[in-house]
């Protein structure tokens, strides 16, 4: 999904590359904001597998280190 928003965002730059070449720019602005919006996403997109694999990682860490209880012992 993340590569879809990136898509996204470099259509609705150059959408406004060509809305400002045509002298639009009350549209040209609305289209590279929606465009900054989608880089947002795409970026959120990012951090979110970024920290789901950090957590993942630090929850495995730290089952290696916790010691081993023999509960035959008990």
């Amino acid at each position: 999904m993340k590569t879809f928003w990136m898509i996204v965002a470099g259509v609705a730059i150059l959408m406004a590359g060509v809305f400002l070449w045509r002298r639009n720019f009350d549209t040209a602005f609305v289209i590279a904001a929606l465009g900054m919006v989608a880089w947002f996403l795409n970026y959120r997109a990012q951090m979110k597998e970024i920290t789901a694999a950090a957590d993942l990682e630090e929850k495995n860490n730290r089952y290696e280190e916790e010691p081993y209880e023999d509960l035959d012992d008990e």
